[in-house]
């Protein structure tokens, strides 16, 4: 059986054009034109933009109607090109014989129309630039002028987007020479009209000038305009937003492979080149088809949908696009998420493609004298000394092709040599790879060598990232633990996590790896405690599963079984196993602990000690959750985040050593704390604030020692009774704004309002009160992306500071308040709204857990319906996880009880709802729960 490409058609056939647009009808309209505007010129072209407008208006429609009835994208752009092909053509013809009869081109002037660029290869997408070539082979003439003027203004009129050039042959070989791009699209020229045999005359001089000779260089320049590109594109395939044209493994991908072979091996059609060149395998060529007939069908979507060159896959155009691709909700699916998961699968399929091409173009090249690894400086000096491997260029590699085929295990060796001579791996070994995975079956993955082999990559090696995302990229990684298989492309339509699941898995490893090496600069704590850490593999491992439940039903439910299921498979034994599935089953506790729960609250300590149980556990748990949230996604993490995950660490901590996780032991050991802070502060001052002496132990165990100076020094200058400082905290990389005040009704929603007017948002918020009506409050702020509110614009927080005041004194105006949703992205997603009451979250408080939309002005609207039921706040604790909120409240009701009362919890339910869905229109609504047990919070 042939290894050969069986070309297919690369374009329309005349019968299938002619059925959309019939040219020869077209030309004898514009003939007709002609003989009845002979002496009315302006009137003649105001017919012919008329007939030339229409057909391409027509023609256009058909085309947008087969692709909304399933016709694939590639043929979408070819039909879309055929139909510009006509238009020009006929337009061209037209202009040259009957527009200008007075003017008559010189004997021996030559003129031709070519197509170049995205329209030179015969596709075109719907608000596509068309690129043409007029080439002349003189001076310029007043014929040639008038032609090439007129139909430029035609179809500048017709509303397209035209790039051109009017050049001799020799300018077009000079500019080529010295310029990538005008050579890159020159190599795609295509005739369009004109005189033939001069266009195959700059065809032939383009391959002997330009081509010939010169083909280590050009691929050496592509690769590395791709590798700017994907650097610009943020380098990663993975990204849930990803660019169809010029993203990672994205079309322009495609074109560069079709690019790199027609450059190496001739031919002018993409179908003749892979036959021709022998590049690809036949099951290789139907991924190239299928991976570009996708890609279209997206863009021309993504064209037809917003009626412009758009090309970002955003959130807000997915699910349409899934939609009208026929992709549906099947389970626990959504039908936007498998859509999402076919994109990145032939994203990375192109990956593939890419390594595969290559391989075969450096076998090529180093057959001629002059190699493509001449361009770059490689270290020659290791050696690899295992049989069936070697080093080629610098580069580990395999002596030969069908090695893996023989010896799948040693596909493993591969990345893991490579790791001990510190050497990047052979392209030709990359596609040997994934050429043989189909040999790699469950006898070898459950063998003792390469279970051996893969845990060393996975916890032995110094970064694991690299190796681990090529293990990936070539699939090796999904068939040695075909439960992160299952997970690969996998993507969660919301805005909060920024990449797909397995590369978030493999980010969260590089993270682990970065906090064990002590390079964790973003979290050096997490460096201490994990020199503590006893069972290092079962961290790694633990990470490695910890989102292989996504897409189950219950994540971290599912993830356990997983996991397990994983860990015996790898041979690891039953106590161990147990501990990474617990691992996995609680991977969100303490995150949703630390951000979500008030820490100086004796029950939260007891309750989450009692989940942990162990000290090991703790530090394992500490080390997971941190990389985990760094993994998100850029700007997810922050230094705040680290600072509560270390409070929650010490205080469960010292519960576990000294074996006091009693809620009452707690509470003891929090005022003996509270005690012990105020008597050494007031031995070291004696100028605290008489409004600080009055708060209760609340306050003083839940303030670190930094904190309390700071509000020494801004309660001690004080000049009025109200007290508003701020200051930057750069090791948590946050803003924290101090409050101090007489309490009044509504005061904290009147605050709330102002920091939202003044675009901060509110990380977190404690309320601390006194029985003599004095209150103090303190807000940890962050800007919309996260990061440091006001950083580097002083006049941004003396506005805020100086609205505080206003809203204190006088009350907020609710005209400063906005209803408006947040703009853009966030329009497309749904969240359902959940309000629960938590009775058990606390022994003097209410928990009051609210999941919605999130929106401006929100947390002002809560905070004004509690302000208004006379709810007391005690701390608040407000998330927002991309278009998500989760927002905890310690509440109590006006007499300082906990909220028991139905009718009251019903009514506050009812009114909350009605605020979270305000601009969500009329859909259904969530009843509100009452807990009288510890609940989770949901995970995100």
């Amino acid at each position: 059986m042939s290894n050969e490409i069986k070309p297919t058609s690369k374009s329309l056939k005349p019968w299938e054009i002619e059925s959309v647009l019939d040219s020869r009808k077209l030309k004898a309209q514009l003939e007709a034109t002609a003989l009845t505007n002979l002496h009315d010129p302006q009137e003649m072209r105001k017919r012919t933009l008329d007939l030339v407008h229409g057909a391409l208006f027509r023609g256009r429609m058909i085309a947008q109607e087969r692709l909304e009835s399933g016709a694939n994208g590639l043929e979408t752009a070819r039909l879309l090109s055929e139909v510009q092909n006509i238009v020009v053509r006929t337009l061209y013809e037209f202009v040259s014989t009957s527009v200008f009869s007075d003017l008559t081109p010189a004997d021996d002037e030559k003129l031709v129309l070519m197509a170049v660029g995205g329209y030179g290869r015969n596709v075109l997408a719907p608000s596509s630039d068309i690129d043409l070539l007029f080439l002349r082979n003189s001076k310029e003439t007043p014929w040639a002028s008038a032609v090439v003027e007129y139909v430029l203004y035609m179809l500048w009129d017709m509303g397209l987007k035209v790039g051109h050039a009017f050049r001799t042959i020799d300018e077009c070989i000079k500019i080529g020479k010295e310029d990538l791009n005008t050579q890159t699209a020159l190599l795609d020229a295509r005739y369009l009209c004109g005189d033939k045999d001069f266009g195959q005359q700059f065809k032939d001089r383009f391959q002997h000038d330009i081509v010939k000779g010169n083909e280590v260089k050009f691929i050496h320049d592509k690769l590395e305009e791709r590798d700017r590109r994907h650097a610009k594109q943020g380098d990663n395939r993975y990204v849930v937003e990803p660019n169809v044209k010029e993203g990672k493994g994205a079309l322009r991908d495609l074109q560069t492979l079709y690019w790199l072979v027609k450059y190496s091996y001739g031919g002018w059609y993409l179908e003749d080149i892979l036959s021709e060149s022998k590049v690809f395998t036949v099951e290789e060529g139907k991924i190239f088809q299928r991976a570009g007939e996708f890609l279209w069908t997206v863009r021309c979507h993504l064209h037809y949908i917003t009626g412009r060159a758009e090309d970002r896959l955003s959130f807000d155009l997915q699910p349409e696009i899934a939609k009208r691709m026929g992709f549906e909700d099947e389970g626990n699916r959504l039908g936007v998420e498998r859509f999402m998961k076919r994109y990145f699968l032939e994203a990375k399929a192109v990956g593939s493609l890419t390594r595969i091409l290559c391989a075969k173009l450096e076998a090529t090249q180093q057959k001629s004298k002059s190699s493509l690894m001449d361009f770059f400086q490689l270290d020659f000096s290791n050696k690899v000394l295992h049989n069936g491997f070697e080093m080629q260029s610098g580069r580990l590699s395999i002596s030969d092709e069908g090695f893996f085929e023989e010896h799948p295990i040693e596909m493993l060796r591969l990345f893991d040599l490579a790791q001990e001579n510190k050497a990047d791996i052979h392209p030709v070994a990359l596609s040997a790879v994934t050429r043989s995975l189909s040999a790699f079956k469950d006898r070898h993955r459950t063998s003792q060598d390469a279970i051996d082999i893969f845990l060393k990559l996975l916890t032995e090696t110094e970064k694991p990232g690299p190796s681990l995302r090529l293990m990936n990229e070539s699939d090796l990684l999904g068939r040695m633990v075909p439960e992160f298989g299952d997970i690969v492309a996998q993507t969660q339509f919301n805005m909060y996590h920024h990449y797909t699941v397995d590369e978030h898995t493999i980010k969260a490893v590089e993270a682990i790896a970065e906090i064990e090496r002590g390079d964790a600069e973003w979290f050096p704590f997490g460096s201490q405690v994990f020199g503590r850490i006893q069972n290092k593999r079962a961290l790694y491992l633990a990470m490695l599963l910890h989102d292989t439940g996504k897409g189950l039903g219950d994540q971290q439910v599912e993830g356990a079984i997983t996991s397990m299921r994983a860990s015996k498979r790898l041979g690891i034994g039953d106590k161990e196993a147990e501990l990474i599935a617990w691992l996995v089953r609680n991977h969100l506790e303490m995150s949703d602990c630390a951000q979500k729960r008030d820490l100086s609250d004796p029950r939260t300590i007891s309750q989450f000690v009692d989940r942990v149980k162990t000290l090991e556990r703790l530090n394992l748990l500490l080390v997971l959750t941190a990389a985990d949230i760094k993994a998100v996604g850029p700007g997810i993490w922050n230094g705040w985040k680290g600072q509560l995950l270390r409070e929650l660490y010490e205080s469960s901590a010292a519960a576990l050593k000294q074996d006091r996780r009693d809620e009452g032991d707690v509470a003891d050991d929090l005022d003996l704390r509270a005690e012990d802070v105020k008597f050494t502060l007031s031995k070291r001052r004696d100028d605290i604030p008489a409004l600080l002496l009055e708060m209760d132990n609340h306050y003083w165990s839940s303030q670190q020692e930094n904190e309390l100076e700071w509000h020494i020094e801004a309660l001690s200058n004080a000049a009025s009774e109200t007290v508003i400082a701020t200051r930057l905290r750069g090791a948590t990389e946050s803003v924290e704004l101090l409050v101090a005040t007489k309490d009044r009704a509504g005061l904290f929603a009147d605050i709330v309002g102002s920091i939202s007017h003044e675009g901060a948002t509110i990380a977190s918020a404690q309320i601390h009160t006194t029985s003599n009506g004095g209150v103090l409050d303190l807000f940890i702020l962050k800007d919309d992306e996260g990061r440091m509110f006001g950083q580097g614009d002083e006049n941004r927080l003396e506005r805020l500071k100086d609205n505080l005041t206003e809203a204190i004194q006088n009350e907020l105006d609710p005209s400063k308040q906005s209803d408006r949703m947040r703009p853009g992205r966030s329009a497309v997603f749904v969240v359902d709204p959940d309000i629960i009451f938590d009775n058990s979250g606390s022994a003097d408080f209410t928990l009051l857990e609210i999941t919605g939309k999130e929106r401006i002005g929100l947390l002002y609207d809560i905070a004004v319906l509690l302000a208004d039921a006379g709810i007391r706040i005690q701390s608040a604790h407000v998330g927002c996880y991309g278009e998500r909120i989760h927002d905890v409240f310690y509440v109590q009701d006006a007499d300082g009880n906990k909220l028991v009362d139905p009718e009251l919890t019903e009514k506050l339910a009812s009114d909350m709802l009605d605020i979270l869905t305000r601009n969500e229109g009329s859909g259904p609504r969530t009843p509100a729960k009452a807990l009288s047990t510890a609940r989770s919070a949901e995970s995100f």
